[in-house]
């Protein structure tokens, strides 16, 4: 049995022991409320998700422009994973796996095409977990990767609100009518932010908390949209001119890429080399580009702050649980790249703070690398339901104690047989081809340096080699939209 296996086969014995414990617990405690007339309620969730957010932002980077006071109010309750990851660096990938607790290797849905519902017929999403546990399962705005079908799933919510269409100005307001597309552009937009998608759920999500608390606890479901493009913010959102820096990079970084990561980037190139025609054509277009991306996740934080709000004003505060988590993290130039569609640490790296009262401290932080695999078995474990098979495992032992022994590295997957493995120091890379990147982020954090051409870090590599996914499941079929 080689190490990892041993690894492998110890974390699924303990996990089994402790759902058994766990399950045995739950059970006589139940019981023993029901003898003496103090049935507690179960607590209600609140489950957050942000779309497009990265990790340049001041809850996880206090030097950051980019302010977010509410994450950050949101993070004092509970505990915030500094070394989060997401599953997929795109939407629909990173949505299906987390809802539905299997990976793409798993599943095999890979793109943000894919038919996730027809590749998994019978799993049960996390909300349709809490439908049958007996919640009243609510929801509004962007949770599934898009309302068409063969994406929103109408069983997960007793009701929901989707996204609104996306309120568009009557032409392009980068001033480039030929760059990208409109859902590319960016700008000062709307003039009344009553009128965004983003300020409509947070509305929804709003009268929800503020609903008498009945018999069913309530799961809410607030997908907001928002730093998703098209980059519209309204003006107040914005920083004064010139007081944006712009993000790290060097001219070089593509120098040392494998041929694996030249080819996965290829499709994404247009976003970065246009950026740089439009910036020398019209000076100052890619600092009005971030100053738009920072005003889109500072429009997104006040919309959480108006949430948070309401649940503080509700008699649900205290019986609440809270998950908060970007589907995945949004290159800004760095290494030549914009958008999310790569497996470095910017399009992986997230916010994700989970609030347990009773099981987390206030305040915490922990540096464990865990990626978004774990929401599904955690928040089943949290609110004492049935456990599932998944792919990830409870993280409930992290919330107890930060420091305590995980072995567990972060994974994440883009395309078929592309992954990276997130150690505390090290990103490793190996796309379809064999071919490879490692980085050391001890003395690397931008990962201007990859190590993977050097003999003497093979061992760095083999070890995390043996988490990448033995077996692969097929791309499933694709949806047109």
């Amino acid at each position: 049995m080689t190490g990892s296996q041993f690894i492998s086969s110890w974390d699924f014995l303990s996990k089994y022991v402790r759902q058994r414990v766990a399950r045995t617990a739950l059970v006589f405690l139940a019981g023993a409320l029901v003898m003496t007339g103090e049935a507690k309620p179960r607590p209600d969730v609140l489950f957050v998700a942000i779309d497009d957010m990265n990790d340049w932002i001041s809850l996880l980077d206090p030097e950051s422009p980019i302010k977010t006071p509410n994450l950050e109010r949101l993070a004092t309750r509970g505990m915030l994973f500094t070394r989060a990851y997401c599953i997929s660096p795109a939407c629909n990938p990173s949505r299906s796996a987390l809802l539905t607790g299997l990976r793409p290797s798993t599943s095999g849905v890979y793109a943000n095409n894919s038919d996730w519902r027809k590749a998994l017929p019978d799993r049960r999403t996390i909300m349709q977990q809490f439908r049958t546990a007996g919640y009243s399962v609510r929801g509004a705005g962007k949770i599934f990767h898009h309302k068409s079908k063969g994406f929103h799933d109408e069983d997960s919510f007793d009701d929901f609100q989707m996204m609104a269409p996306q309120n568009m100005p009557p032409k392009k307001l980068n001033l480039s009518p030929g760059y990208g597309s409109r859902n590319t552009d960016w700008g000062v937009w709307p003039p009344d932010e009553r009128s965004t998608i983003d300020f409509r759920t947070a509305d929804y999500c709003i009268r929800a908390l503020q609903s008498p608390v009945k018999d069913k606890p309530l799961f809410l479901a607030c997908g907001i949209f928002k730093p998703h493009s098209p980059f519209f913010a309204p003006r107040e959102y914005f920083m004064d001119a010139g007081k944006m820096r712009l993000p790290q990079r060097r001219t070089d970084d593509w120098n040392d890429l494998p041929r694996g990561a030249q080819k996965l980037m290829e499709k994404t190139k247009w976003f970065w080399n246009g950026m740089e025609r439009l910036d020398g054509r019209l000076p100052g277009s890619y600092r009005r580009f971030i100053e738009a991306y920072a005003a889109c996740c500072n429009f997104a934080d006040a919309q959480l702050g108006r949430v948070l709000d309401a649940l503080d004003a509700s008699p649900r505060r205290d019986r609440t649980i809270v998950v908060l988590w970007s589907d995945h993290g949004f290159h800004l130039g760095e290494k030549d790249h914009i958008e999310k569609f790569a497996l470095w640490e910017k399009s992986n790296h997230i916010p994700f703070i989970v609030v347990a009262p009773g099981v987390t401290g206030k305040g915490v932080r922990c540096s464990r690398p865990v990626d978004l695999s774990v929401v599904y078995p955690t928040l089943l474990e949290l609110c004492g339901l049935p456990a599932a098979e998944c792919d990830g495992v409870s993280a409930v032992p992290l919330l107890r104690n930060p420091r305590c022994v995980w072995k567990r590295p972060a994974l994440m997957t883009y395309g078929r047989g592309n992954h990276a493995v997130r150690t505390e120091r090290w990103r490793y890379i190996r796309y379809a081809d064999g071919s490879e990147e490692l980085y050391d982020h001890d003395v690397d954090p931008h990962e201007w340096s990859n190590l993977a051409g050097n003999d003497e870090f093979e061992g760095i590599k083999e070890s995390h080699r043996s988490w990448l996914p033995s077996e692969e499941a097929k791309e499933v079929v694709s949806l047109k939209r």
